[in-house]
């Protein structure tokens, strides 16, 4: 018989064990060994069936062994322990609060997506885990940061195999009640909500649900509420689900509804509110047209609060390319903004205007996201070096007249919060040689350049810990390979082969992320052939555990899944190679620790970062992969291989994947099975444990969040902290006004005439040029703008490269004609060809930079011919 009403019944606790309680609700559990060993001794066989979820645990543990927990004073002693350290983790100064000058007294970081732990299955691929990754180390570190995303009641997916190994989708009903979470409640005891206007008079409403991430709140706005139609009910349904207006209503939600969610949490708890907002990818860019409505009801014009809202602003784009971004047809949006919709006192033109495309390729009527984060952010990054270039180079239009390298979009390479992805035995095995204390500050605080502890431990000793790893590994393998077939339909007595499958002692690879084509899944298939050859290699055979999930919409990568499994259920290698089905973090947190070769080799520069290898490499895996994202930053030869890349203009993509893959292929036949096989004197691998010993100390510290984490808050909040506060109404109106006035007047900014001293087309090294411009002002004034010149070496089409900036300063007054004179030395400090020219940018003291306005004026080609612009 199937329940009419599903309703949860939560356990009531003897008093002696209501600490229980907090320390299940505070998701800190999933990173702290001594609190998930404390659940798991309050009854083993429930922690194992309640998949390590401590409120599911305690919702099925029996009173009997309750009321006997309540009287064992050795478990007691124990709750108390670990209850005192959550108290001091909360309430104690950390890394943050010993920083001197005055950083932000909050920062609010909106996501579409949080990966937190399993238990919180929130998440579809590496954007939430980053973003559960960047709360945690926030919280680590001791960070004000307060996030901000959805409650999706049907999650992501849950993904099965067919018979034919096709992937199904499925959708199981999440009950926050049932998860980690408390509803955020008005000082009446009401639920908390925030509520959007919708076209047509409706509304649409969201409850605010509270999860403690350590000391970070995290807001997660649920639809699902009655006082809703159904339609608007279904609004936060599935993550990434739905059509054009689903997903535009998802975003204005998460924008604008958590925009006010924030503001209700800190009325109601008096957090301090937050000083920089930070836009985790284009989803939640309606943020900040929520701060422009708040300013604009407190009296400012719109431009002003444009001015103030981007002090205070971060954009992190994730995508290196445009298919990624979340574009919306311009009516549609226009519908939804206005005097009949959301945001009705902002002119639905000026809302258009922030997202439109208006830069050469571009679509002029669709509303884009990251271009909207863009101009609604005064500061931008990427998510490595590699990607920062990729990024400024895709945004370009948005600043016409300046190069690539100039645009202002820089970089904060992703982490990976170490004490999530540590296997417990690696973490043993380094708190022996630096202790407990001194190892968990290494991989939470960071700061290291390396870890040369690392060299200390016994050859051995890692040696041994690297077969546990890989053992532990293929019980898990086994187990998930048996479920998985008989939800394929096989009978037990079909899987009696299973107990065979991998062995603890073969070289083992993991390929484990989203399907989307450029990972290319299969591109270990080429040639299949050779790929059996390695499986099945008599001396120095490999294993390859992958997993995988396609987007429900993406028929290919459904047919890359399925051609990957076809392959593995052939019964000829089954026993080398597995696909897993429903990858997700429980499954990582196995993965990661009990694979010797992480590999990735997605299509470059398509790979804005990729920190499934880092989490590999904490754990002593070595990186096989393309250069692209990280791996392209920090690759050394010391610790890991590059698959060559053959991007040449001239290969075709079918002749591009055969050549890699055979790279590949050469790698692991001539390479690197040589060396894990391959026993020095003591009987050991000595040339591979080096490897695994260099991969711990010089790219543990780097891979760290806790580094990235740092790098936000000196790099990018604290700065921005300080614009926030700079831009008092005064400020902003007055910076609006100067911005009008000169883009008003740039067109009659030019440069009219460019002299030197040089006598000739050569010099010599060292030589100082003196250099002399004659610029036309226009309506403007010597203190609106900056004249610069720019040298450096040129290429063959006369292209500066790596150029030098310097400043020219303005000699007497203007000409009769109102020309200015700009006089400056010029440094010949470097040989061969060298080229210089001259610029006019607008210049203000609350620009982060002369290119943010995107105003440039350089001189006439004529001009710069008769002035001489190159020299050789």
């Amino acid at each position: 018989m199937k329940a009419i009403r599903r309703l949860t019944v939560r356990p009531v606790l003897p008093d002696p064990l209501r600490p229980l309680s907090d320390l299940a609700r505070n998701l800190r559990w999933s990173w702290h060994p001594e609190t998930r060993d404390l659940f798991q001794s309050v009854d083993p066989e429930c922690w194992t069936a309640s998949g390590r979820d401590p409120v599911r645990l305690l919702g099925t543990v029996p009173p009997a062994r309750l009321a006997e927990l309540a009287e064992d004073r050795r478990f007691l002693r124990r709750l108390t322990a670990v209850a005192d350290d959550l108290d001091h983790y909360m309430t104690g100064d950390r890394w943050y609060q010993t920083q001197p000058g005055r950083l932000p007294a909050a920062v609010a970081y909106f996501s579409p997506e949080f990966g937190i732990t399993a238990a919180l299955p929130q998440y579809s691929g590496g954007l939430g885990i980053l973003a559960g990754d960047h709360l945690k180390a926030a919280s680590d570190l001791g960070v004000p940061l307060v996030g901000v995303g959805l409650l999706y009641r049907h999650g992501y997916f849950r993904q099965t195999l067919s018979r034919d190994g096709w992937q199904q989708e499925h959708y199981p009903v999440l009950d926050p009640h049932e998860l980690p979470l408390v509803p955020l409640k008005e000082h009446d005891g009401t639920p908390a909500h925030v509520a959007l206007a919708l076209p047509g008079g409706r509304e649409l409403r969201a409850r605010i649900w509270l999860a403690q991430v350590g000391r970070v709140p995290l807001l997660l706005l649920d639809s699902d509420v009655e006082e809703n139609d159904p339609g608007e009910r279904g609004v936060t349904d599935r993550l990434y689900g739905g059509g054009s207006e689903h997903r535009l209503l998802q975003e204005m939600l998460l924008g604008i509804g958590g925009v006010r969610a924030v503001r209700t949490y800190c009325r109601l708890t008096g957090h301090a509110a937050p000083e920089v907002f930070h836009t985790n990818e284009g989803h939640a860019g309606f943020l900040g047209l929520e701060r422009i409505a708040e300013l604009c009801d407190d009296g400012l014009e719109f431009g002003s609060a444009l001015e103030a809202v981007r002090a205070g602003t971060v954009f992190t784009t994730h995508t290196p390319v445009p298919a990624g971004i979340d574009r919306f047809d311009r009516e549609l949006v226009a519908r939804h903004f206005g005097p009949d919709s959301e945001l009705p006192r902002i002119d639905v033109e000026r809302v258009l205007r922030l997202g439109m495309e208006t830069y050469p390729g571009g679509e002029p009527n669709l509303f884009n996201m990251a271009v909207m984060g863009l101009r609604l952010a005064q500061r931008a990054n990427g998510v490595s070096l590699l990607h920062g270039g990729v990024s400024r180079q895709m945004f370009a239009g948005l600043w016409p007249g300046f190069d690539a390298d100039e645009v202002p979009i820089t970089s904060v390479t992703n982490g990976v919060h170490a004490p999530t992805w540590v296997a417990p035995e690696v973490f043993r095995l380094c708190a022996r040689q630096d202790g407990v204390q001194r190892a968990e500050d290494a991989l939470t605080v960071g700061g290291s350049e390396r870890w040369d502890s690392v060299a200390d431990i016994p050859d051995q000793d890692i040696w041994e810990l690297r077969r546990t790893l890989r053992e532990q590994l293929v019980q898990e393998v086994r187990e998930r390979l048996r479920a998985s077939w008989r939800q394929r339909g096989a009978g037990t007595a079909e899987l009696g082969w299973i107990d065979d499958v991998l062995d603890p002692d073969v070289l083992t690879i993991g390929f484990a992320r989203r399907v989307p084509s450029y990972k290319r899944l299969t591109l270990m298939l080429r040639n299949r052939e050779r790929l059996t050859e390695l499986l099945l290699h008599p001396e120095r055979p490999i294993q390859i555990v992958v997993a995988g999930k396609a987007h429900p919409a993406d028929d290919g990568g459904k047919r890359l899944v399925q051609e990957l499994v076809r392959f593995a259920d052939d019964a000829r290698v089954r026993h080398r190679i597995v696909f897993l089905p429903d990858y997700g973090m429980a499954m990582a947190q196995k993965l990661y620790p009990g694979c010797d070769i992480w590999l990735n080799n997605p299509l470059r520069p398509l790979e804005a970062c990729g920190t499934s290898g880092m989490k590999a490499a904490l754990n002593g895996c070595l990186n096989l992969s393309v250069l692209d994202g990280w791996w392209d930053e920090w690759y050394r030869p010391d610790f890991g291989w590059a698959i060559p890349t053959a991007d040449g203009a001239g290969t075709d993509p079918d002749r591009r994947d055969a050549i890699e893959a055979n790279a590949l292929y050469d790698l692991l036949e001539q390479r690197i099975t040589p060396r894990f096989y391959e026993r020095g004197a003591s009987g050991l691998p000595d040339r591979w444990l080096e490897m695994v010993r260099r991969t711990l100390s010089l790219l543990g510290p780097k891979v760290l969040a806790g580094r990235m984490v740092r790098e936000y808050v000196e790099r990018l909040y604290a700065p921005a902290a300080e614009a926030h506060r700079a831009m008092d109404p005064d400020s902003a109106r007055g910076l609006a006004e100067w911005k009008a006035r000169v883009r008003a007047a740039w067109p009659g900014v030019s440069v009219d005439h460019v002299e030197t001293s040089a006598a000739t087309a050569s010099a010599e090294l060292g030589t100082t040029l003196a250099l002399r411009v004659r610029v036309k002002l226009g309506d403007l004034a010597p203190e609106d703008v900056e004249v610069q010149a720019v040298s450096g070496r040129v290429d063959s089409e006369d292209r500066i490269t790596d150029a030098a900036k310097v400043p020219l300063k303005p000699v007497g007054g203007p000409d009769l004609e109102g020309r200015w004179v700009y006089e400056g030395p010029l440094a010949l400090d470097r040989t061969g060809p060298f080229g210089y020219t001259v610029r006019v940018l607008p210049a203000h003291r609350l620009l982060v930079s002369g290119v943010e306005t995107g105003l440039v004026t350089v001189p006439s080609g004529d001009l710069g011919e008769a002035a001489g612009l190159l020299m050789r």
